[in-house]
């Protein structure tokens, strides 16, 4: 499957991740470099040493910033440090913002960038994706509200080890957060080496959380609301399959919002969880419900063959709270093999007696 871009919202309130409180930045970090309003995170960003930290005042950035530096850390002061697009055109040697994000960590084949961390900041209103990162090992984004981006909000691609907590990303063109194995070729799932989402509240996007032909991640102690679809797992027919994952302990909850159809998918509404073409999964212990539409994929826990024909394969569904979902609960509209659903609370499922 290639690449694709895929209101009234009641504020949905999670605890935060273990360890997530409110970022203070301190002069104590290893060798600070203070950015201040009217000066350039970029500047500070070029001449830190691998292992710094450069720490953003609040105030509103107008620039793209590019990190290449590993284990350097970004860290601002939440929703008043923001990083908007610049006005007019984007110099040829502005990589990130000629690529359309705000922030992009980017290493290359073969020199990953290792051990990057944003903390405390948001990236709003760019044309493509607030945060871009391709190549990357052990990145950590923590605390970053994405808002108002083009395509994705938050973004992982050939990567391995992230860590995305506490974040909040809302009404973005695509999905809120997004990990993929690659979206410029095609290509078997990518094994992340255990990247986690934890604790992020992700709404009124098209998608929540995309897991696009990736394996290996846990996806637990989120909140997904007001978005088309909550979670979306995408495999195809590329080896080995996508899945591999732990979906567990999320609140997804009226997921109502419509998306029209596009090329390759079609229109979106009332899905809470969608597998298509995945295998090895484990969706257990969510609370799911007020999912609600009448597109193909609409309902609380939805087994969907992909469209290029791959089935979905030994997933396991148990111990979900699913209610209130229509057209069900629990659908399984595919034809794969060994997957299972037990101990689930639901009223309704698709085919009958899986509740």
């Amino acid at each position: 499957m290639r690449k694709r871009h895929f209101k009234a919202l009641v504020p949905v309130v999670v605890a935060s991740a273990a360890g997530l409180g409110a970022a203070v930045p301190s002069a104590s970090t290893t060798s600070p470099h203070v950015v201040r309003p009217g000066q350039s995170i970029q500047k500070a960003v070029d001449a830190a040493r691998p292992g710094d930290t450069v720490v953003v005042q609040p105030g509103t950035y107008r620039e793209s910033v590019l990190i290449d530096k590993a284990g350097l850390t970004l860290r601002g002061y939440g929703e008043r440090t923001v990083i908007r697009p610049a006005a007019g055109k984007a110099r040829a040697t502005d990589t990130c913002a000629k690529a359309g994000s705000g922030i992009c960590v980017l290493g290359r084949s073969g020199g990953t960038v290792d051990g990057v961390t944003l903390d405390s900041l948001t990236v709003s209103g760019f044309q493509k994706n607030g945060v871009w990162a391709s190549w990357t090992d052990r990145l950590a984004v923590r605390r970053v509200t994405a808002e108002r981006n083009g395509v994705w909000g938050i973004a992982q691609e050939r990567s391995t080890r992230g860590s995305f907590m506490g974040n909040t990303a809302r009404a973005n063109g695509d999905a809120g957060i997004f990990v993929a194995n690659t979206v410029s070729e095609e290509g078997g799932a990518t094994d992340t080496r255990g990247t986690e989402l934890q604790g992020n509240t992700l709404s009124d996007n098209r998608i929540g959380f995309t897991a696009r032909r990736v394996r290996n991640l846990s996806v637990h102690d989120n909140t997904f609301t007001a978005n088309c679809s909550g979670v979306f797992v995408v495999g195809d027919e590329g080896r080995p399959q996508a899945g591999a994952m732990t979906i567990q302990s999320n609140r997804i909850i009226g997921n109502n919002k419509y998306c029209a159809k596009t090329e390759r998918l079609p229109a979106i509404q009332g899905s809470g969880i969608v597998l298509t073409g995945a295998a090895d999964t484990r969706v257990r212990s969510n609370t799911i419900s007020d999912n609600t539409g009448a597109t193909p994929m609409s309902g609380g826990v939805v087994l969907f063959k992909s469209f290029v024909d791959t089935k979905n394969n030994n997933n396991t569904i148990s111990g979900n709270v699913a209610l209130g979902n229509k057209p069900a609960d629990l659908a399984n509209g595919d034809t794969g093999k060994g997957n299972t659903f037990v101990s689930n609370v639901c009223s309704k499922s698709t085919p009958a007696g899986m509740c």
